[in-house]
C-alpha cells in the first residue's frame, strides 16, 4: 500500500494498481484537482461532481478490486448533536486497514468504536478553529482508535484558500504532543514493518 498526501484532506492510497482518492476538494480551495477519470473517489462530506469511475460518498460496505471499504455515518464537525452528515471510511487492502475521519466531531460511540476495529493507519484533521478537530479533538479519537500510524491533515497551507483559517502544522504538534517519527514524500505501508506503538508520520504535500 502506498499513501501520498496532496494538501487540505486530499490523499491517495494505491494498492495493486488500484486509485482511491479522498475529499478532492482542491478546486474549491484555489488549487487543482488531482482525480483522474480511472481513480476512485470517497467523500467524507458533500462535494462537487467529479470525473472519475466510481464515487462513494455514504455509509455502506462497498468493494473496489482488491479493496474493501466501509463508510461509517458520523456527526461531522459543525452539526449538531442529531445530525450524522459525514462519513468516516475505513479501507482494508490486503492486512492493512486505514481510517479517514474527515471533519468529524471527537466523540465516537461505542458502536462506531466497534465498526471502525483495528487500525494500523489514521489519517486525521489538526486544523481546528472551530471548522475541523483541533489537536486535542485529534488526540481523543487518536486515544479511542490506537492506530500503528497517525497521519495530520487539514492544517495551515498558504497555497490554498481555506473557508476557515487553519493552524499551522507545528502548533498543531505541540498540542499533540507527539514527536513526528519521519517526515515522507510518499507512505509506503507493509504490515511487517508496523510497530506496536503509535507513531506519527508526517507526510509531505506531493
Amino acid at each position: 500500500m502506498e499513501l501520498q498526501f496532496y494538501g487540505a484532506n486530499t490523499i491517495s492510497v494505491s494498492y495493486k494498481g488500484t486509485r482511491i482518492v479522498v475529499d478532492d476538494n482542491l478546486g474549491q480551495l484555489a488549487s487543482k484537482s488531482i482525480t483522474k477519470p480511472e481513480d476512485v473517489s470517497l467523500f467524507t462530506m458533500a462535494h462537487e461532481p467529479v470525473n472519475s469511475r466510481l464515487v462513494f460518498d455514504k455509509p455502506g460496505e462497498y468493494e473496489v478490486a482488491e479493496i474493501s471499504i466501509i463508510g461509517i455515518p458520523t456527526r461531522a464537525h459543525i452539526d449538531d448533536d442529531q445530525s450524522n452528515n459525514a462519513t468516516m471510511f475505513k479501507l482494508i487492502a490486503g492486512d492493512i486497514s486505514v481510517l479517514i475521519t474527515g471533519h468529524i466531531y471527537p466523540s465516537l460511540s461505542d458502536d462506531q468504536l466497534e465498526t471502525i476495529g483495528i487500525i494500523d493507519i489514521l489519517i486525521i484533521p489538526v486544523g481546528g478553529n472551530g471548522y475541523t478537530l483541533d489537536p486535542q479533538g485529534a488526540l481523543k479519537i487518536i486515544r479511542s482508535v490506537e492506530p500503528k500510524i497517525v497521519i495530520p491533515s487539514h492544517y495551515d497551507d498558504k497555497s490554498l484558500k481555506y473557508p476557515v483559517v487553519q493552524q499551522d502544522l507545528d502548533m498543531a504538534l505541540k498540542g499533540l504532543a507527539m514527536e513526528p517519527k519521519e517526515t515522507l514524500t510518499k507512505l509506503k505501508v507493509k504490515t511487517n514493518e508496523l510497530l506496536d506503538s503509535t507513531q506519527l508520520i508526517i507526510l509531505e504535500k506531493t
